[in-house]
């Protein structure tokens, strides 16, 4: 069995935000992650883009210094900022060397960003034109096309369908960046990921310290569950030289009993590179695409499975009919044992390879502290993937992968 994962300390900071810790000494570096529930899902009708929008500019400008300031103190402490925006949630990640003289200014930095953006007017229209000409420029590409086109078609109305326009970039002003970071970026819509080079005293400390300034406004709805689509397909004309191909739809929320079946037999059919069934089908025996893939995105509600490929024009039909037996022909008998075995035995054995670094480990932390997972998470993943049985992959795929619900979109098609 793969070694244990690292010990997941947790505790709730005086303004209520979550925090979830990690001791390691074997480098002298600190990595934060905070999590705000303010993703695309959170955006108000009518004003898709605000909350990427949001999360760019909270650490351009605050209270008493400008972006360059900004950048120009991280700089000369080596500190590093990034983040971004999923369906879920807003993130603002901080690394640091740990020692005090370099990890004090760059808590101080991160304390400011969290608490005090100013969403500069001049910075706010060039972040905002920005914003709009990179979405323009996206749209004539067949991938965001066809991505664009398949979270249309799964999920509707919903919040996970939601996505911006030119239209609706166009129309946000300041007043909705600064309404939206005030309803969203709170303490109890906040989850804190702590990684390095700290005690648990310490890691408290700057726990309560990055908080604190945060508005304790309450928290939030729970996103509504979707409903799954009927059965459609979708062609988008393309001047494009491969057709694009994407089916989907609504299967799996985060923390579902049957995260760990549908992860290991996805393994057998898209999930495995050059071992997976579609592969093999698609590409090795028929020539009709260089990759093909298949997985699942658990969200905070039922996020998407999803299935791709690109293929020569003439070629797409022949391509999806493919593509829809093998994912037929799987769902009907399962995989074997011996393809069960060659996914557990992948999924365990590279596990350890996803938590080799701290940024790693903090990634996972999050992901456990965002979505309330058990603390224990990583240390019963390859428990968790070993009990999963044949019986186990079939009732899973039987439940969440449904024919009669997958969508499908093909871009440049034929």
């Amino acid at each position: 069995m793969a070694t244990a994962g690292p010990r997941v300390e947790h505790w709730q900071t005086t303004a209520g935000a979550r925090v979830n810790f990690v001791e390691t000494r074997a480098l002298p570096i600190l990595d934060i992650q905070v999590d705000f529930a303010a993703g695309t899902a959170r955006e108000p009708d009518g004003r898709a883009g605000v909350a990427s929008l949001t999360r760019k500019l909270v650490e351009l400008g605050v209270a008493g210094m400008d972006e360059t300031q900004i950048a120009s103190r991280l700089a000369d402490v080596g500190a590093r900022l990034s983040g971004g925006v999923d369906q879920d949630r807003a993130s603002v990640v901080l690394r640091t060397l740990s020692m005090a003289d370099k990890r004090r200014p760059a808590l101080d930095m991160l304390r400011a960003i969290l608490a005090t953006p100013q969403f500069p007017a001049d910075v706010f229209a060039r972040e905002k034109a920005r914003a709009l000409a990179a979405l323009k420029e996206s749209l004539t590409k067949p991938a965001t096309l066809g991505s664009r086109s398949l979270w249309s078609a799964m999920y509707g109305s919903h919040p996970y369908g939601r996505q911006a326009t030119p239209e609706s970039v166009a129309a946000l002003e300041r007043a909705d960046v600064v309404a939206f970071h005030g309803q969203t970026y709170t303490a109890p819509r906040a989850t804190l990921a702590i990684v390095g080079d700290l005690s648990r005293a310490e890691a408290e400390a700057v726990a309560e310290e990055l908080t604190a300034a945060l508005p304790a406004a309450p928290g939030m709805a729970a996103i509504p569950v979707p409903q799954l689509p009927p059965a459609s397909e979708e062609r988008i004309a393309h001047p494009a030289a491969q057709a694009h191909l994407l089916l989907g739809l609504p299967a799996l929320r985060r923390g579902d009993p049957d995260f760990f079946p549908l992860l290991v037999g996805n393994y057998s059919l898209g999930g495995g590179g050059f071992v997976s069934r579609l592969v093999k089908a698609v590409r090795d025996q028929r020539g009709l695409a260089y990759s093909v893939y298949s997985y699942f995105q658990p969200l905070a509600q039922m996020g998407p499975f999803r299935i791709g490929l690109q293929t020569k024009k003439a070629q797409a039909q022949e391509a999806l009919e493919v593509t829809r037996e093998v994912l037929g022909r799987f769902l009907a008998q399962g995989p074997t044992e011996e393809e069960l075995l060659a996914a557990k035995q992948n999924l365990i054995g590279s596990f350890p390879l996803r938590l080799d670094s701290n940024s790693k480990i903090l990634g996972s932390v999050a992901l456990i502290g965002f979505y309330q997972l058990p603390l224990d998470y990583l240390d019963r993943y390859p428990e968790n993937v070993e009990k999963v049985t044949l019986d186990d992959i079939k009732a899973a795929f039987a439940r969440r992968v449904s024919p009669e619900h997958l969508v499908t979109v093909i871009v440049a098609g034929e």
